[in-house]
């Protein structure tokens, strides 16, 4: 592990999935009978924000919060073990136990056990020396009262790292001088009263931001939106708008932990403030996208430079549920053009949904030649998920799209060109499941290598 440790500071609770089955009611009330119960747990809270932190860095991540001797404690510290280094302040008061139960994907009831608060002792020395020498600093705050003690607060006011705070209704108010403050849209509104609470909109949204940020006295404010991304004011001029990308399905339980998470490890590797938030919406919605916190032992955040992809397989999962048919299409697409648009186009109306393969930046280099690609594959990925009849895109490393084309087992190929009449290459590769490979009509006149060539003219 290299460089300065992440360190995580809240209440950490255990959460427990209840994940049953029901195809009845209750004869006494009208409620479902959930059976085949299966129990799974995980850690919840700050710990929760500390593991999914841990599996997106190489730098050690140190969960500094209060822990008690019980059983949901041992069960806790087991979940962290090999994850995460704890550093624990000496509590009393029962853990916080989260009991869903879920049927599905949907939560029926939620169980909670154990204290309103902790009771907890000092702040040992060495979560102080942790928390004043680490590379970023993320505050979870679950309103058990971890940060509202005077020796908790007086070494987040030490350090000498940015500090992003989650904040909880029930919480402390952040310590003066944090760089993010994190709320979501319910919680702005609760604190910030100088702002109608029946007002809306991105007016709304902003002058909350703004409120905040004169009354905590911190660096910017960074209200998330669920769906619609994020708002990011820095408390003057014109605030900052993130959009998310769209998730289809997935469980939101977990989001903010990931996204404030996401926020202060690119803090500790030197984004700025709009980078960071910009980084967190997006692994915020890949996070929902494999699943949300039932699903935090999976990786939950690309390596750089690689186009995450949750959308291509909740895309051909939805489809197929219906019956529907896959249209899948591929390329470099290095500039995008009216002939790539007709293609585009024309593909998509042969099907219920349109996943485009491109070609990775190296697979483009060795097809192309070394001054290509243009534009990167992440950039290339992004234009063409702009357009409304592209459903999803796939970023593929091999010279020819059919390792992904068997991953992905489209009902339809479709290749804009002068193939007609011959095989396509692809063909042989959709003949394994009964998929159909076809050419479409080309565009004349459009090609990227002649939009190069003439720009050199």
């Amino acid at each position: 592990m290299g460089g300065r440790a992440i360190v995580v500071v809240g209440d950490a609770l255990l959460d427990v999935d209840l994940v049953g089955t029901a195809s009845r009611l209750t004869p006494d009330a009208p409620v479902p009978v959930v059976e085949d119960v299966e129990r799974r747990e995980r850690p919840g809270g700050a710990a929760l924000a500390a593991v999914i932190a841990a599996a997106a860095t190489s730098r050690e991540v140190v969960l500094v919060a209060p822990i008690d001797t019980d059983e949901g404690a041992a069960r806790l510290r087991s979940l962290l073990d090999g994850r995460v280094r704890l550093v624990a302040i000496p509590a009393s008061g029962g853990t916080a136990v989260k009991q869903r139960v879920r049927v599905g994907d949907h939560s029926v009831v939620r169980l909670d056990s154990g204290g309103a608060s902790a009771v907890f002792g000092p702040l040992p020395e060495e979560a102080a020396a942790v928390i004043r020498d680490a590379a970023a600093v993320l505050v979870a705050d679950y309103g058990r009262g971890t940060t509202a003690a005077p020796d908790v607060r007086a070494a987040l006011s030490s350090a000498r790292g940015p500090v992003v705070w989650d904040p909880h209704p029930r919480g402390a108010d952040p310590v003066r001088g944090v760089r993010l403050v994190t709320p979501n849209g319910a919680e702005a509104a609760r604190v910030a009263t100088d702002v109608p609470a029946d007002a809306s909109g991105l007016a709304a949204v902003g002058a909350r931001a703004e409120s905040l940020i004169r009354r905590w006295g911190v660096g910017a404010v960074a209200i998330t939106l669920g769906s619609r991304g994020a708002l990011l004011s820095y408390g003057e001029g014109a605030p900052m708008v993130v959009p998310a990308v769209p998730v289809t399905g997935g469980d939101p339980c977990g989001a903010g932990d990931s996204f404030a998470a996401a926020a202060a490890l690119a803090l500790a590797d030197g984004a700025v403030t709009g980078e960071a938030v910009s980084v967190a919406v997006a692994a915020a919605s890949a996070f929902v996208a494999r699943g949300g916190a039932s699903a935090w032992e999976v990786e939950v955040y690309p390596e750089p430079d690689v186009v995450a992809e949750p959308g291509a397989d909740a895309v051909i999962a939805r489809v197929r549920a219906v019956g529907g048919t896959v249209v899948a299409t591929g390329g470099c697409f290095d500039l995008l053009h009216p002939g790539h648009v007709a293609t585009l186009r024309a593909a998509r109306g042969l099907g219920d949904c349109l996943i485009v393969c491109i070609n990775s930046d190296d697979s483009v280099r060795r097809l192309k030649g070394p001054s290509r690609p243009l534009v990167t594959a992440p950039d290339r990925a992004r234009v063409l998920e702009a357009l409304e009849f592209v459903d999803a895109v796939v970023v593929f490393e091999e010279d020819t799209p059919a390792e992904v084309l068997d991953r992905l087992r489209p009902d339809v190929w479709a290749k804009g060109g002068d193939y007609a009449g011959a095989d396509l290459p692809e063909a042989a590769v959709l003949r394994r499941w009964g998929g159909q490979a076809v050419v479409l009509p080309y565009l004349d006149g459009h090609s990227t290598t002649a939009l190069v060539e003439r720009s050199r003219v």
